[in-house]
């Protein structure tokens, strides 16, 4: 799939975020992990940011200026009319440029649905958009190998892929970033969130 028809299935399925019955507390203590490791407020960019908001309360209770970028219109306006005061970014992330360096990026549950090929490029445009000692949290497949699946089984045509877990810990190596913290959090799934620090 092309990021263009990840899009349209999210604009499709985008109202489910928002409903009570959604899981507020997903993602939320790791997010608070990555905060330890992060200086005390500055700018923060969600990517995949979802209509959801849940991060964006997070980081602003933490005194973070906080942007979102996604890719799904119907997500944004669902966004935005929560959270006017907000900037927010329609870009496809592959070819998205980045206004400033962050002091801390998310990217919660969304770059694995950037097509394989990219997703290096992707990491490593996020480890460069970081401000010096920014901190980047992100999900990712917990597999070996490169590999990527499409299927339904969020009730719309969805993509995944992750490029490994070895390729991923060089690749922020070569972005300039340590490791600080690295976690299988949803065994026996290969759902992995990981850490990294800005030098």
């Amino acid at each position: 799939m092309f990021p263009a028809q990840v899009a349209e299935s999210y604009d499709r399925i985008a109202s489910k975020w928002a409903e009570p019955s959604f899981d507020q507390s997903n993602g939320i203590e790791q997010h608070k992990r990555a905060l330890s490791f992060a200086l005390s407020g500055g700018t923060a960019l969600d990517v995949g940011c979802g209509c959801n908001g849940r991060f964006v309360a997070l980081l602003t209770s933490n005194g973070f200026a906080v942007e979102g970028l996604d890719i799904s219109s119907e997500m944004l306006r669902i966004a935005r009319k929560a959270h006017p005061q907000l900037t927010f970014h329609q870009a496809d992330i592959c070819e998205w440029t980045a206004p400033r360096h962050y002091d801390l990026i998310t990217a919660w549950d969304s770059i694995w649905h950037v097509p394989l090929q990219k997703q290096a490029a992707v990491l490593l445009k996020l480890c460069d958009a970081l401000a010096p000692g920014g901190v980047l949290i992100f999900t990712a497949g917990g597999v070996e190998a490169p590999d990527e699946q499409q299927n339904e089984h969020m009730g719309v045509p969805m993509y995944h892929a992750s490029l490994g877990v070895p390729r991923i810990c060089s690749l922020l190596v070569e972005g300039g970033c340590a490791l600080r913290h690295f976690e299988y959090d949803q065994n026996p799934q290969p759902h992995v969130y990981v850490i990294a620090q800005r030098a």
